[in-house]
């Protein structure tokens, strides 16, 4: 687990203890499992955004919250040399299972007060093939830079190949993998009302 991954579970317990809320209440209010919380504050396991997301407004924060602690107001720029140096954040698949597939290059952790979180996105091969579908509030982009991916939107997929892209509603329940557990690389944005 990367330094960035405990940071993360760390940032949610001192949050949720510094607001005088109980694991249950999270629970409660973000419809996760007090297990499932237990595990992502213990590092044990660090959900996919959708989890987090729901964590975040059930804390009442946004979720760049977990991801940094800075405060630029003004525009930020990521250096290539800085996100290839930079420690990767890895999401499992889902809250209940420490599989991991993504492995996440945030490109705005600097940006203080921002709704949507870009990321470069290394999709990890993988021998899966019944993936869990996730859906947030928000939207999401994705541009693909290297490989081809498939998209599982509702009861729709889509094979998107290098210099294609997708915009879709988080709120429907998606997944994003490799082609027959290929590898990828992506861009993605994920826009998060608050």
């Amino acid at each position: 687990m990367s330094a960035n991954n405990s940071i993360i579970g760390l940032k949610i317990q001192r949050i949720r203890e510094a607001k005088d809320i109980s694991i249950e209440e999270v629970a409660e209010r973000s419809g996760l499992s007090v297990e499932q919380i237990q595990n992502i504050e213990n590092n044990q396991n660090l959900p996919s955004l959708g989890p987090l997301i729901k964590i975040a407004r059930a804390l009442g924060v946004r979720l760049g919250t977990f991801l940094d602690d800075s405060d630029a107001l003004g525009p930020v720029v990521c250096r290539a040399a800085e996100r290839e140096q930079s420690s990767c954040i890895s999401f499992s698949n889902d809250a209940t299972d420490a599989r991991k597939h993504m492995e996440y290059h945030p490109l705005a952790t600097h940006k203080a007060g921002r709704h949507m979180e870009p990321f470069i996105v290394e999709i990890n091969s993988c021998n899966e093939t019944d993936f869990r579908l996730s859906a947030h509030e928000g939207e999401e982009f994705i541009y693909v830079m290297e490989g081809e991916i498939e998209v599982e939107y509702g009861k729709q997929k889509y094979i998107l190949q290098q210099g294609d892209s997708i915009f879709y509603d988080s709120i429907v329940k998606h997944h994003v993998h490799g082609v027959e557990g290929k590898k990828a690389r992506i861009l993605a944005v994920v826009y998060i009302p608050f």
